[in-house]
């Protein structure tokens, strides 16, 4: 007897993944658990504040020395 199973895409793996967790979480709880996964690094408040400070041409200059290093 042979048995063929069917392999899912990653991607229809992920979104049932999803689907579970909305069911039995709900929305915001969903959201919060995906989240809990990836924190980030550095101080975000502080590196908000820098990019707040800086006007267009120096944003601009940034980008470009770091492109040509």
């Amino acid at each position: 007897m042979c048995y063929k199973m069917a392999t899912k895409t990653i991607n229809e793996i992920r979104k049932m993944g999803i689907d579970a967790l909305a069911e039995a979480l709900g929305p915001l709880e969903t959201i919060r658990f995906i989240q809990s996964f990836d924190l980030g690094k550095g101080n975000y408040t502080k590196e908000r504040i820098q990019w707040l400070d800086q006007d267009m041409d120096a944003i601009v200059e940034e980008i470009t020395r770091k492109r040509h290093g």
